[in-house]
């Protein structure tokens, strides 16, 4: 009586019975390789909707330098005006699925736009806290205006010292626990700071020390 032949197939030439051990360890692997490619692909979508709904806050201007499609840039502006919780979440959908369709050097392209967004925003918030600390020492320190005029030469030093009496003047000390309480001069002098490092920056020069 002739024995049945056992069933089974071959991997790197060797033979692999099913229902073997070695038969159930490659099929977990294999079905592992599965589970892994969905995780993936749902982590990679995930991703990609999160992509799209960051388009919505990027700049005019950044936004206008991507190569995107007219139906994508389409899309984007129309989430912008849709206010209805139910719309919008539809309409986002609806990015994320053209998201999936973009070629990887447009993906790299948004990447890098949203990521100078975030530095220049950095750099902005940077500006703002130099020019306060500027002001608050022009106010408080004799010392300071010296320290300024010797980096910005180019300032009205009779405007800024006329603000400075001016600001002193106003300045009123506010109830137990609120802070002290300012004027115009305040505020103008803080305007100017900063203008005078924007523009600083702007030709390139190095930036102000922090006062």
């Amino acid at each position: 009586m002739s024995r049945k032949p056992t069933k089974g197939y071959f991997v790197h030439g060797k033979f692999v019975a099913e229902g073997s051990e070695l038969d159930l360890e490659l099929k977990r692997e294999l079905k592992g390789t599965d589970a892994q490619s969905k995780t993936d692909l749902k982590r990679e979508s995930t991703e990609l909707q999160k992509l799209g709904e960051d388009l919505l806050t990027l700049r005019a201007e950044l936004l206008e330098r991507l190569d995107l499609s007219e139906k994508l840039a389409d899309a984007v502006q129309e989430a912008k005006r849709i206010s209805n919780f139910e719309g919008k979440r539809r309409q986002m959908q609806f990015i994320g699925k053209l998201m999936r369709q973009l070629a990887p050097e447009t993906l790299v392209a948004i990447r890098a736009a949203l990521e100078e967004q975030h530095s220049g925003s950095a750099q902005e918030t940077l500006h703002l806290h130099l020019a306060e600390q500027w002001r608050d020492a022009l106010i408080a320190n004799e010392d300071a205006l010296g320290r300024w005029l010797a980096d910005f030469a180019q300032t009205d030093t009779q405007q800024l010292r006329a603000l400075i009496r001016q600001a002193r003047k106003d300045a009123r000390p506010g109830k137990p626990g609120e802070a002290p309480r300012h004027g115009r001069a305040y505020r103008d002098i803080f305007q100017l700071v900063r203008e005078q490092l924007a523009n600083k920056e702007a030709g390139a020069a190095p930036a102000a020390q922090t006062p």
